[in-house]
């Protein structure tokens, strides 16, 4: 009887949502590539690990060793900054595991897991840093979009396990376990990235150009400075309103670098640009309540995208769900 192996199985949903990311959403460049890449190593896995296709096998080493790098290159595109000419030199992980399998085949059981590793932890150590280090991100989705990044990261991290366990049960004489691990595991790890990798949280809403490197911390009385250009910005135009709004826009809009306009906010605020901004949107929904609209109307009016980041903006600023706080201001 006919069997679907495991990371078949994964590879037609990740087809699935490759679909969909690429004609629904218009969804392209390095996200789109990271979930091709998931879906593709799945098949050549069952190709290698269920049907006996041994030929495969430098294709599987050579594509384990891509999903790292991607993943960083993804992460960099939509939520740091956009592609630069350096970030070809991490071609330099896929090249490195073809040499090893011509010239030292074993020594591809320490190079893809360390790879793994040294690239989800970096995604780990930028996405945990706060929504003012993933500048390209808009604004109004909180810390989502980091939360998302960090278990990417933390997954690629998890992945390096699979080797400990194949490890372990050649140990213990159960080498009939090893296609197993390797299937199961890659597939959930590869579903599980190229998953999160279609989540419209990490969406970028146009092409940011890039500015020149940041300066070093400027002067209080500058930071000053920029946050009152910020205010009358604010004011002025209601950038706030914008659903899509990032760091990245407003330090444009200020023809500033990324940092030095993150850094003039936290030293003059004491807030990161994130709450900065959900401040004002909070204000604008508070106006919206005031005058009968529903909260979803206010939420919308107001320049949020999610509900669930609505609501827990709008307690954290006035001590008071949205409902609430619509009923209280009426009984008064």
């Amino acid at each position: 009887m006919p069997t679907l192996p495991v990371p078949i199985f994964s590879s037609l949903v990740l087809g699935f949502l490759l679909v969909r990311i690429v004609l629904v959403d218009r969804r392209h460049g390095a996200l789109a590539a990271l979930l091709a890449l998931c879906a593709v190593q799945g098949v050549v896995i069952a190709l290698v690990q269920h049907y006996g296709v041994s030929g495969m096998r430098p294709a599987q080493a050579i594509l384990a060793a891509c999903i790292p790098p991607m993943a960083w290159v993804a992460f960099q595109a939509t939520a740091v900054r956009g592609l630069k000419g350096r970030d070809a030199a991490h071609l330099l992980a896929p090249g490195s595991a073809l040499l090893g399998f011509l010239v030292w085949p074993s020594g591809l059981d320490v190079l893809i897991p360390a790879l793994f590793v040294f690239y989800g932890g970096a995604i780990l150590w930028v996405s945990t840093r706060g929504p003012d280090a993933l500048p390209r991100l808009r604004l109004g989705e909180g810390a989502l979009p980091g939360l998302i990044w960090t278990i990417i990261g933390a997954s690629l991290i998890g992945s390096a396990l699979s080797d400990v366990l194949i490890i372990a049960v050649m140990a213990f004489g159960a080498d009939e376990w090893r296609p197993w691990i390797i299937s199961i595991y890659s597939s959930a790890m590869l579903l599980l990235v190229g998953g999160l990798s279609l989540s419209g949280a990490l969406n970028v809403s146009a092409s940011e150009p890039e500015e020149a490197d940041p300066n070093p911390p400027q002067a209080t009385e500058q930071d000053a400075a920029i946050v009152a250009r910020l205010d009358a910005l604010m004011r002025q135009e209601r950038l706030y309103l914008d659903p899509d709004l990032t760091l990245t826009r407003l330090a444009r809009r200020l023809v500033l670098p990324v940092k030095q306009v993150s850094a003039a906010v936290n030293k003059v605020t004491g807030e990161n640009v994130s709450r900065y901004i959900n401040a004002a949107r909070i204000a604008a929904a508070q106006e919206a309540l005031g005058a009968g609209e529903s909260v979803t109307q206010a939420m919308l009016a107001s320049g949020f995208s999610t509900k669930s980041n609505f609501n827990r903006e709008f307690l954290r600023i006035t001590g008071a769900a949205p409902r609430d706080w619509r009923a209280a201001q009426a009984g008064r």
